[in-house]
């Protein structure tokens, strides 16, 4: 698959999600004790080592433009990735993941402070909505730590897909991924340095959970790259959506986390509105691929 079409540039989304998914599902299966911070930091480097093959991607003249933002960005990813941890270890996977889908609706409200742009009235709908649904899942009587932890995870998400228009527009996504990772290291190694200190010992287990993440996550990315590469973002992101439903099948099968109306009710509320601001934009700006002028001026 290509991602030329948009028929493949969909299958690639659903791929890459359930990719996703699948480092969520190892995640989950670490011990209860096991250092975080050491997986963090193997995770970090693992995924760095599987990035050396695209280094030609990499501008090295301009190696560290925009290091401040790419730092920033880093450290967020850092918080984020630490919340997701104990988010997925402490809530079901469903739960975990339909409260990660609050980042597009936070990338809202973030660019309206930061960029002063207007929403519209079916945005504003969605932060409404969203918000709600995020509510109906966890529930203030359930609220622990746990979902204070995934709220921040797609805090950190937002905030990283906010910045990512102060990077440099020349650098492509693996120097970018290759910076994150790289400006990460240092503080993800002092935390596994701590963690040693603390008599925390990482397993192989731990090292092959780590590995897998990565990669996998690694597969996420390539996908996402390969799909928004040559067709329209307003034809395909809904396809994003379908992580949710690999989420609760596998959380239902693998972990016995059967959904509850709650849960089913929120996650609507959450998915619904966005999916409808792309189908909006999909009529406002048709995909090049089906452009009905170009076709009539080709015949």
């Amino acid at each position: 698959m290509s991602g030329k079409t948009v028929g493949s540039a969909i299958f690639l989304l659903v791929i890459g999600n359930a990719m996703a998914l699948m480092s969520d599902v190892l995640i989950k299966l670490l011990d209860p004790g096991a250092p975080i911070f050491q997986f963090a930091f193997l995770r970090c480097v693992l995924t760095l080592l599987l990035l050396l093959p695209l280094a030609k991607k990499i501008d090295r003249r301009q190696f560290f433009a925009g290091t401040g933002i790419h730092a920033i960005r880093a450290h967020v990813h850092l918080i984020g990735m630490l919340c997701m941890i104990i988010a997925l270890a402490n809530l079901p996977l469903a739960t975990a993941n339909a409260v990660f889908y609050a980042a597009p609706i936070l990338v809202m409200l973030l660019s309206v402070v930061i960029f002063r742009e207007r929403l519209t009235p079916l945005s504003v709908i969605a932060v409404f909505s969203g918000f709600a649904g995020i509510i109906l899942i966890l529930r203030p009587i359930d609220f622990t730590w746990a979902a204070f932890a995934a709220l921040g995870s797609a805090f950190s998400l937002a905030i990283n897909a906010v910045l990512v228009r102060k990077l440099p527009k020349q650098q492509t996504t693996v120097h970018k991924l290759v910076l994150n990772y790289l400006l990460i290291i240092p503080a993800t190694g002092a935390l596994a340095i701590w963690d040693w200190q603390q008599g925390s010992r990482w397993s192989t287990d731990l090292v092959i959970i780590a590995a897998g993440s990565s990669l996998f996550i690694l597969g996420y990315n390539i996908t996402v790259l390969l799909a928004y590469r040559q067709v329209d973002a307003n034809q395909v992101t809904s396809a994003e959506y379908t992580g949710l439903i690999w989420a609760v099948a596998i959380g239902w099968i693998w972990f016995n986390e059967v959904p509850d109306l709650w849960f089913l009710a929120g996650s609507l509320m959450i998915v619904i509105p966005l999916i409808l601001i792309g189908l909006t934009q999909r009529r406002k700006y048709p995909a090049r691929d089906f452009n009905p002028a170009l076709r009539s001026s080709k015949k």
